[in-house]
């Protein structure tokens, strides 16, 4: 089961004007892949796991709208949006700690500072995986509300999520429609 997920290339990234013309039909094929990765666990916490197609559309509206022309800047943007696809037999995917309540929100990024380490993958054989989160989007005090995570799959069939902090207990079932896209990321036929 594992595979390589492709990088998003420089010649997948068109200028900011030629998105511009496409964007209606890049951004319909985009809202159509992360609607199938799209998760919610428990009352907050809403996963996206990315794939080529979702990164591609992150990178081109970043340089729609910094109507970036320059090289770097673009290959800076490809570097950091492909660093959250996952690795050989790994899902890749955002995490958006979504809490309306600001006052509410800078409580709990502070109390759910131990989240990392209590995020898992379920899988169909029984196993679960813990997310690793990007350190570099933590402090000591308080998790940032959007985290990048990254979960090992190995040969084993995704089958859900659970989070088990003692004030954030949380399970879900992927629905078919969802393990069928992850397997397809991961390189397999559903």
């Amino acid at each position: 089961m594992e595979s390589t997920v492709p990088n998003v290339q420089r010649s997948e990234i068109l200028d900011f004007l030629t998105y511009g013309e496409q964007r209606d039909a890049i951004r319909a094929e985009a809202m159509a892949a992360k609607a199938l990765r799209r998760v919610h666990l428990g009352e907050h916490l809403t996963f996206l796991f990315e794939n080529p197609t979702t990164i591609r559309y992150q990178i081109l509206e970043m340089v729609r709208a910094e109507q970036m022309v320059k090289e770097a800047h673009i290959q800076h943007e490809l570097d950091t949006y492909n660093a959250v696809l996952g690795g050989d037999g790994e899902l890749g995917c955002t995490l958006l700690i979504e809490i309306t309540d600001e006052a509410e929100r800078a409580l709990l990024l502070r109390r759910w500072r131990n989240l990392p380490g209590h995020i898992f993958m379920t899988f169909t054989d029984g196993t679960r995986e813990a997310a690793r989160f990007d350190e570099e989007q933590m402090s000591d005090e308080k998790l940032s509300s959007v985290q990048f995570l990254k979960f090992n799959v190995g040969n084993r069939t995704p089958s859900g999520l659970a989070a088990e902090l003692p004030e954030l207990v949380a399970d879900m079932t992927f629905a078919q429609e969802t393990r069928a896209a992850l397997l397809v990321d991961l390189g397999v036929s559903p």
